[in-house]
């Protein structure tokens, strides 16, 4: 006899998935180079960003079917949702916004990001995916999280692959019950 469907978890109880642009979706390449994707329908590269090409739509069904309400933490900041989620299948998404970088977070070496999300997230559990967290935000973000948080790093030259899709999906549905 299969399980019941699990019942969809209510937006607000479900984990913030904090998501960068530069890195974890548009890979910088490697010495091999990165795949070029085409999408139909989609701006050319002459008409937006030269890096574009590097984005795989792919991406966009695997995002939206994780248990998470997805949030743009990039500083594409709105373009997100005008150059991206159109390319990716997504909806507009929110977009996080910090404050600028404090003398503190300067000298403890997190990048500046980190406090302004902890904040965003109000004490939700979240995933921040990112290609530039480092072990100072993760402890930050112990010291003044109340809830659940994971800091998925990408490798950049790569872009979010399979083995990060199951490291996220698995964090998040732990914490869907």
């Amino acid at each position: 006899m299969a399980n019941p469907p699990t019942p969809p978890i209510p937006l607000a109880a479900r984990p913030v998935l904090f998501l960068d642009v530069d890195g974890p979706l548009i890979p910088f390449g490697s010495a091999q180079g990165y795949p070029v994707y085409e999408s139909p329908g989609a701006p050319t590269e002459a008409d937006g960003h030269p890096l574009l090409s590097r984005l795989d739509p792919a991406l966009g069904p695997r995002l939206a079917g994780l248990p998470c309400e997805l949030v743009w933490a990039t500083t594409w900041m709105d373009d997100a949702n005008a150059c991206l989620a159109p390319r990716l299948g997504l909806p507009d998404l929110p977009v996080a916004d910090w404050p600028e970088p404090s003398a503190e977070d300067l000298r403890s070496g997190t990048h500046w990001k980190t406090a302004g999300l902890v904040a965003w997230a109000a004490g939700r559990a979240f995933v921040w995916v990112d290609d530039e967290i480092g072990d100072a935000d993760r402890r930050w973000v112990s010291a003044h999280h109340p809830g659940p948080a994971l800091l998925h790093r990408v490798d950049p030259r790569i872009g979010l692959g399979d083995g990060d899709f199951a490291a996220l999906e698995s964090w998040l549905r732990a914490r869907a019950g």
